[in-house]
């Protein structure tokens, strides 16, 4: 994971360099500057700024989550993948990059995998309705019926619009709105 911060810093180098240098300013200022971009809908724009961030500070937690986030909403799990997993070695108990994390790794079939993380984000935040949601699905997925209705039902305890339906479905996907 060192090679791929170190590799994230130098490609935030590059793309500094092409736009005219660094952007002036903090890390801060370059992550707002990415979060503004980011909910405009400015998607190259904001990956620049985070990459400028990490090029100042190559441990934000913020600018690799938000990295991860653009990442899976383009449909590249395995960026996101990373971006969410270099994000927890900065703070493993970072419920968003834990959720998405645990989407993705169901998205590629891992399954077990998304159950431990599922169960991570649940014994942190318990009233987390969908990780319980989701915990449910991936647990009816495998097989284990009585656990999955239970988290099902906590899940709809704690959001009364979340109903599963009879059938496997699709996870409740990660927070629309990137994380600072």
């Amino acid at each position: 994971m060192k090679a791929l911060l170190f590799l994230l810093a130098f490609a935030a180098s590059l793309v500094a360099a092409s736009c005219g240098g660094p952007a002036s300013g903090s890390a801060a200022d370059s992550l707002n500057r990415g979060l503004q971009a980011q909910n405009a809908g400015k998607i190259d724009e904001a990956t620049t700024a985070y990459y400028d961030t990490l090029a100042k500070d190559p441990k934000n937690k913020f600018a690799l989550y938000n990295l991860g986030l653009i990442a899976h909403r383009q449909n590249r799990l395995v960026a996101a993948e990373s971006f969410y997993r270099l994000a927890l070695e900065q703070d493993q108990s970072m419920e968003s990059a834990l959720f998405n994390l645990a989407i993705v790794r169901t998205n590629v079939g891992a399954p077990l995998e998304a159950i431990a993380l599922y169960r991570k984000v649940t014994a942190m935040d318990p009233n987390y309705a969908d990780a319980h949601f989701n915990l449910g699905l991936v647990l009816r997925g495998v097989g284990q019926n009585a656990e999955a209705e239970q988290e099902l039902a906590t899940a709809q305890r704690l959001d009364a619009k979340l109903v599963a339906p009879a059938t496997s479905a699709t996870p409740r996907q990660s927070t629309p709105s990137p994380s600072r």
